[in-house]
């Protein structure tokens, strides 16, 4: 008796994107897109209803910068990893919300 996880479905460069990622932010990132999988919401994560109803964005910090992954789980019962990215300020550049959304719309018609 297993736990069923739910798929994950990498869109756009998002694989290579978290490949590029420092091994420890890579290693959280991973942890907490699991506990999607399984279900539960990440740790650290904020709702992102500029890129869509239903999106999140895990929130990863270490000494060097803060990742970010944005995902949605509500489409065709898969999660989608929509960016995963580094951001370098407070406020989440227009061009990585765009990218998202973009995404987003790709999950949802998909």
């Amino acid at each position: 008796m297993g736990i069923d996880l739910k798929p994950i479905k990498w869109l756009g460069t998002t694989r290579d994107d978290i490949r590029g990622q420092r091994p420890a932010v890579r290693d959280e990132l991973g942890q907490q897109l699991l506990r999607v999988q399984m279900g539960l919401m990440p740790n650290n994560y904020k709702p992102m209803s500029a890129v869509g109803p239903g999106a999140y964005e895990i929130r990863v910090q270490d000494a060097d910068g803060i990742a970010r992954l944005m995902y949605v789980a509500k489409f065709h019962d898969t999660i989608y990893v929509l960016h995963v990215f580094t951001k370098k300020s407070r406020r989440t550049p227009k061009t990585d919300i765009d990218l998202a959304k973009k995404r987003y719309r790709e999950a949802r018609d998909g």
